[in-house]
Formats: structure tokens, sequence, C-alpha cells
């Protein structure tokens, strides 16, 4: 299987923050989500595939090529679309495309123009005037008129009403369809992946938690609820997070064959969301 992104052993340090030896793999063709809390290294390493900040190690891959080197021809096929918006607030889309177009070689004017009038886009009405889902969209008009291979979101949905968020989810879903593109994207809205993504990415603290095929990471992990007096020292090693109330426990585990050795029929297991795993992988026993 081809990889359309690449990173390996990934490193950043700040003052108060380190990006520690990331490394996950995107294929050609599929949706990966990009998920962890506020402040936990997605930012930092969009802007560092991005180039917008330098690596202190490792290795970034995009279309089989390093970042560096080839940095022009990649962001030429890379199509970048921000949760804030970036335009010139005083100019209308048209002039705002015509300023964009210029820049990349592979611009297309009817594939432009075929997602304006998809998106129901006002052409001549100036960016300031747009509500925030129509700058969305028109944020991914620009990156998908321009050839691009590799769509990078950084929390497109965030703000945005769940009509408009469900647009665009259907959009993405589209766009791969052409098995020559991928979509990297960024969020905490974990609901939005559950319908779109192929593969997931966990970053928390700067560290990788998990980086792998979405049915797959659902299928291993598992909620788990019983009563407290299943809970032992044994026992309590199979759960990465749990929460306790008078009624019982709630927990979370990744390997669902080793909870069904282990309490014997004794437990309910249900599938996770990838909000549960995210909130018990971060907030591990402080229920307790």
């Amino acid at each position: 299987m081809e990889n359309i992104l690449e990173i390996k052993n990934l490193r950043k340090n700040f003052n108060n923050f380190a990006l520690k030896d990331i490394s996950f793999t995107l294929p050609k063709g599929y949706i990966m989500g990009f998920i962890g809390p506020n402040g936990s290294g997605k930012s930092t390493t969009i802007k560092l595939i991005m180039n917008l900040l330098k690596k202190d190690g490792g290795q970034i891959n995009v279309f089989g090529k390093d970042h560096l080197k080839y940095e022009k021809e990649i962001k030429n096929h890379i199509g970048f679309v921000y949760d804030e918006n970036h335009f010139y607030e005083e100019l209308t889309l048209g002039e705002m495309k015509s300023v964009i177009a210029a820049f990349y070689g592979s611009w297309e004017d009817k594939t432009f123009e075929k997602y304006i009038k998809l998106f129901q886009l006002p052409i001549n009405k100036k960016i300031k005037e747009l509500s925030k889902g129509m700058k969305m969209k028109f944020s991914l008009a620009i990156a998908l008129s321009h050839n691009a291979k590799l769509l990078i979101m950084d929390e497109p949905t965030s703000g945005l009403d769940p009509i408009i968020r469900s647009e665009l989810l259907d959009i993405l879903y589209e766009v791969i369809q052409d098995e020559d593109k991928s979509v990297f994207f960024s969020t905490h809205i974990t609901s939005d992946l559950d319908k779109v993504a192929d593969y997931i990415t966990f970053i928390h603290d700067g560290e990788i938690i998990l980086s792998s095929a979405k049915d797959d990471i659902l299928d291993n992990y598992c909620i788990v609820k019983g009563g407290t007096e299943l809970l032992n020292t044994h026992t309590q090693k199979a759960f990465i997070g749990m929460r306790k109330n008078n009624f019982g426990f709630e927990g979370l585990a990744r390997d669902r064959e080793k909870v069904q050795t282990l309490f014997k029929g004794h437990v309910i297991i249900e599938k996770p969301s990838l909000e549960d795993i995210m909130l018990f992988t971060v907030r591990g026993n402080q229920y307790a």
C-alpha cells in the first residue's frame, strides 16, 4: 500500500512541551483522523509537515519525497483548510480566487466554478459578509481547485452547525473516491470521524497513543461495565482508565478477548466510541 504521508521519529522541543519521536503513516486514498485534547501536539505536527516550524529531528515524507528538499513541489499539491479564516476580508470571493490561483501552476478554473456552484457560494460577495460555514466551504473549494492530492484540515468543523458539518463530511467522502487523494483531518470533534475516517491517529502530551485502522481500534478496544466486587489488583491491570460509582464501575480496555477471558461473562462489554477512547485515556483513573 502506497503512503501519501510518512512521519518517522519526528521531534520538536519547546520550553514547556515536546513532540516525542512521533511516527505514523497515511496511505493513499484514505481519510485519517488526527485526534487529541487541546495542547496535545496536533497543530504543532501540522505546522511541521507544512514547514511552518523547524523540526528538531525525524523525517517527514509527502508523496514519497522529503518535505524540505521538495517543499515547493509538495505544497503545490497540498490543500490546507484551517479552522480560522486567513483571507483578505475586503475582497470578494472572485477577487480572492484570482490572488490565490496565481500561486498554483495546476489551478483549474472549471473545478473552482464547479465547487462554487455546488456549495452555493456568492462569488461577488465580500469574504467578511460570509458566515463561518460559507468561509469553510470557500476554503475547501480553493483547496480542491489546484489538483491537491493531500488535504490537510485543521479543526475544519469547529464552530459549525450540524447541518454544515454533515455537508462537509459528505464532500470529504466524495473527494477520496478519487483514490489518488487523501485527507489528514485534525479535530477534537471525534463524532465526525466516526462517520468518515478510515484511520485514526491519537496524540496525547506529544506522544502517539495509537495509530491504526479505525475499525481495528473499535473492534479491539471495549467499554466494560460491572460490579466493583469484580475489581482487584489483577483485574484492574486490564484497564486504561476507569470510573467508579455506588452502582459499579465503567472502564476502557484495549483487548476485548482478554477482558472476556478475565471476567468470564460477569461484565457487560460494549463497543466504544472514539470519544470514549480519548477521554478514558486522557483522564485515566481520576474518576476512581
